[in-house]
């Protein structure tokens, strides 16, 4: 027999239950069914950093500052200049380079070339960047400074005018030089985006997955290229002082991004840490191309000038990385200078571009001249200056 408490109790659960179901539903809108991104992952790496190729925007660092060696990671500057030689004719693909005996006798990883025989650049290349051959970057070394001292000094040049600060350069391999050879995750992004841009041409060799020189076949170390159809590139390196490095770069779709992992303590680790890195970039973000460089977003009173109007862009592609589905929530604004006054000059910076997403700038970039105004008549500045008073 049911006794009188449990039958009070289902009542009170039949009365709550009944009010629940006659309250109205809260409906939930976009803004509040925001797309949570993670922090980035902890990598078991010295230095790391995930770079957007295209934008700049760096999605996940961490001692990305941290002075470190960087093994044969320096060969991405040694090909680099290289690359930069073959760009202004003074160095061709088929050029013979003669192997001297200090780059036949270098210790470490090699192409295997053979002293006083003449080997073509395009192999000597190949050679570096697929078997990541010592001797073969101090033999294009010699041949495009002298020596490879003389060549350090060229890789010490070109680092400061791509802004590698923190970065010196004392061999094209990246044998340990104490306090003398050195670089940082960042400044290794920096390059490696700087490569990929100016040289697609050449940067297609880094995706080879093996090279075959003198009847030796050697694969590429970089063991993504096997595992992410993805990845084109790009270098590795070890050394007791360094441990295991690995730059990598993949495409997916439209978005490219490079990451540059230091101080693993394996091949596995490097390749593990690196492909973490990267799905979590293209997992969490994406890449637009928002305008073109020299597209006119905007035409702006000029005064005092022979013409009335400047048309305003931008003097580089603008890209913007943010998180995943948020794209259709982003406006663009133009802010301009008032009374822009002749003489304009091609590329004067006159303004700024906004994006902004729920205001927050994401991004600003300079509103710069695309055409030039010379200063007008004496009539037509006089005209003007009354004109302004006037307004």
């Amino acid at each position: 027999m049911i006794s009188k408490r449990l039958i009070n109790s289902l009542s009170a659960l039949f009365f709550i239950v009944t009010v629940l179901m006659l309250l109205p539903l809260k409906s939930i809108n976009a803004a509040e069914m925001k797309i949570l991104i993670p922090s980035a992952p902890r990598l078991a790496a010295s230095s790391y950093i995930l770079q957007d190729f295209d934008s700049g925007v760096i999605l996940a660092e961490n001692n990305a500052d941290k002075v470190l060696p960087p093994a044969s990671l320096t060969k991405v500057m040694t090909v680099y200049i290289a690359f930069r030689e073959l760009a202004h004719n003074r160095l061709s693909l088929d050029e013979k380079v003669t192997v001297s005996e200090k780059a036949w006798r270098t210790p470490g990883s090699k192409m295997f070339i053979e002293v006083n025989k003449q080997v073509l650049v395009r192999d000597l290349l190949k050679g570096i960047v697929i078997q990541s051959g010592n001797d073969a970057s101090v033999a294009i070394a010699e041949h495009i400074a002298g020596d490879e001292r003389a060549f350090a000094d060229l890789m010490n040049q070109q680092a400061q005018r791509l802004g590698m600060h923190s970065s010196n350069f004392a061999n094209a391999t990246g044998l340990p030089v104490p306090n003398e050879h050195y670089t940082t995750a960042r400044d290794l992004a920096t390059l490696t985006r700087a490569l990929i841009k100016e040289f697609p041409e050449y940067y297609k060799w880094d995706k080879e997955k093996s090279f075959t020189y003198n009847n030796i076949t050697q694969k590429n170390r970089n063991i993504l290229l096997w595992r992410d159809a993805t990845v084109d590139g790009v270098k590795t390196g070890h050394t007791n002082e360094a441990g295991y490095c690995l730059i990598a770069s993949a495409k997916r779709q439209n978005m490219r991004l490079v990451s540059v992992v230091l101080g693993t303590n394996s091949k596995t680790a490097r390749a593990n840490e690196s492909q973490t890195l990267l799905n979590y970039g293209f997992r969490f973000f994406e890449t637009h191309k928002l305008y073109d460089a020299g597209k006119v977003l905007a035409t702006e009173r000029v005064w005092k000038g022979a013409t009335e109007t400047v048309d305003l862009g931008l003097a580089e592609d603008l890209y913007v990385t943010i998180s995943r589905r948020h794209y259709k929530e982003m406006q663009a604004s133009t802010q301009v200078d008032l009374k822009l006054m002749a003489p304009i000059q091609v590329g004067d910076d006159l303004g700024r571009v906004n994006v902004m997403l729920r205001d927050k700038v994401v991004v600003s970039k300079p509103l710069v001249a695309l055409t030039a105004v010379e200063k007008g008549s004496f009539l037509q500045r006089t005209y003007d200056s009354a004109l302004m008073l006037m307004k």
